[in-house]
C-alpha cells in the first residue's frame, strides 16, 4: 500500500437491508475504486450488499447471552481496532438516538480520530436523540456532516450543526449494463411494486395496502408485490388477507437483488412516513421504471419531477393516492413520458457523479 494512500473507516450497525447500509456498502466501493484503503466496522453480524475493503465484524464476537459487561468488551476491542489501525478519516453512518451514547463514542471511542457523521433520515431524533443540542456541539466537534438530502441539510443547520454539506445516495451505473431474468410466476404480469424493510411504523405498507384496495386495479388483474422481510410482516399479511383484493396481494421474501422485480414492474411506489433520500426511488429510475410516492419531506421531490419521471402524490390521502396509481396504468402517454425519462432524470445520481463529490470532502 502506498504510504500517501488515504485510510478510511466507515462504520455502520450492519452491511443488512436498510437505506443506510446499502449507501455505506456503496461508499466502500466507490473509495476503494478510487484508491483508499477501505476499511468498514460493523456492530451487527448481518452482510446483504456487497462492499469493498476490510471488513472488521464486530457482531461476529456478539454471544447469545448478550449483556452491558460483553458489550463494554466489544467497545474496548473496536477502541483498540481504531487505536491500531491509524485512519486518516471515520465516515460514521449509524443512528444516534442515544445522546450519552454518543458522548462515549464521541471522548473515547473516537478520541483523537477525523471523523464525518452522515445523517441519513429526515426524522432527525434518530441522529440527535433527545438532546439536539448535545449533539449539535459533538458534531461541531467533526471535520463536517454529511445530509443525504438538501432537506436534511437544511434541518440539521437549523440545530446549530456547522460545516454541512449535501451528498446524496448512489446508484450503480453498472445495473443498466445487467440482462434481468423475468421473476418466476410473473411472465405477462402486470404489477405495482413495493421494496424495502417491512417497518410499518416507517414505511407504512397498510396505507399502501388500502390504497391497492381502493384504486380496484386487481378487477383488471393487476398486482400489487411487496418484496421484504421485517418486523411486521405477519401483521400486513394479515391485513392484506382481509382485503377484496388479497388475491392480488403478494408478499415476496427479501432479496439481495431486488432488481429484476424492479425491470419488470410497472412502476415502483413509496408511502414511507419519512426518508432520507430514498433508495428504491434512485434504484427505480435508473432501471428505467417509474415511480409513484408520496411527497414526504425529505427526498422524493428532490428526485421526481411530477408527470415526467413519476407522479408525487401531495398528501396522504388513500383514494387520492389510488386515483395516481390507476392514472399511471390508464395515461398511455403519460407513462411512456415518464418511462422514457427515468434513466436520465437521475443521471446526477450516478456512482461516478457521487464518487467526486466525496473525493473532495477526503481530499
Amino acid at each position: 500500500m502506498n504510504k500517501d494512500t488515504k485510510k478510511v473507516c466507515l462504520l455502520g450497525i450492519s452491511l443488512g437491508f436498510g437505506g443506510a447500509s446499502k449507501a455505506m456498502a456503496m461508499q466502500s466501493q466507490m473509495l476503494f475504486e478510487c484508491g483508499f484503503d477501505v476499511h468498514i466496522v460493523i456492530l451487527i453480524n448481518r452482510v446483504d450488499y456487497a462492499y469493498s475493503g476490510t471488513l472488521f465484524n464486530l457482531g461476529l464476537q456478539q454471544p447469545e447471552n448478550d449483556n452491558l459487561f460483553k458489550r463494554l468488551k466489544r467497545f474496548q476491542r473496536l477502541r483498540a481496532y481504531l487505536k491500531q489501525q491509524h485512519f486518516d478519516v471515520l465516515i460514521d453512518h449509524r443512528p444516534k438516538n442515544n445522546g450519552f451514547r454518543e458522548l462515549y463514542y464521541h471522548w473515547y471511542l473516537y478520541k483523537n480520530i477525523n471523523t464525518i457523521y452522515v445523517v441519513h433520515s429526515a426524522k432527525l431524533k434518530t441522529y440527535f436523540s433527545d438532546y439536539p443540542k448535545l449533539l449539535s456541539k459533538i458534531y461541531n466537534r467533526n471535520q463536517s456532516t454529511i445530509a443525504v438530502s438538501q432537506y436534511i441539510k437544511h434541518q440539521t443547520q437549523a440545530l446549530g450543526v456547522n460545516k454541512v454539506q449535501h451528498i446524496p445516495n448512489a446508484f450503480d451505473s453498472h445495473w443498466l449494463q445487467e440482462s434481468y431474468a423475468v421473476p418466476e410466476g410473473l411472465d405477462g404480469t402486470a404489477y405495482i411494486l413495493a421494496y424495502g424493510r417491512l417497518d410499518d411504523a416507517v414505511k407504512d405498507y397498510s396505507f399502501l395496502l388500502e390504497s391497492f384496495e381502493a384504486s380496484r386495479l386487481w378487477e383488471q388483474n393487476r398486482y400489487l408485490i411487496v418484496l421484504g422481510d421485517g418486523q411486521d410482516k405477519a401483521t400486513l399479511q394479515a391485513k392484506a388477507s382481509k382485503l377484496r383484493s388479497h388475491n392480488f396481494i403478494v408478499f415476496v421474501p427479501f432479496t439481495k437483488n431486488p432488481f429484476r422485480y424492479v425491470v419488470y414492474a410497472k412502476f415502483v411506489a413509496l408511502t414511507s412516513r419519512f426518508e432520507g433520500f430514498p433508495m428504491v426511488l434512485i434504484e427505480s429510475l435508473s432501471l428505467g421504471t417509474p415511480v409513484v410516492s408520496l411527497d414526504i419531506p425529505s427526498g422524493p421531490s428532490e428526485i421526481i419531477n411530477h408527470k415526467q419521471n413519476g407522479l408525487l402524490v401531495e398528501k396522504r390521502d388513500v383514494n387520492l393516492f389510488a386515483n395516481q396509481m390507476r392514472l399511471m396504468f390508464e395515461d398511455d402517454h403519460l407513462y411512456r413520458i415518464c418511462k422514457q425519462n427515468a434513466k436520465a432524470s437521475v443521471s446526477q445520481f450516478s456512482k461516478e457523479k457521487i464518487m467526486e463529490q466525496w473525493k473532495k470532502v477526503l481530499k
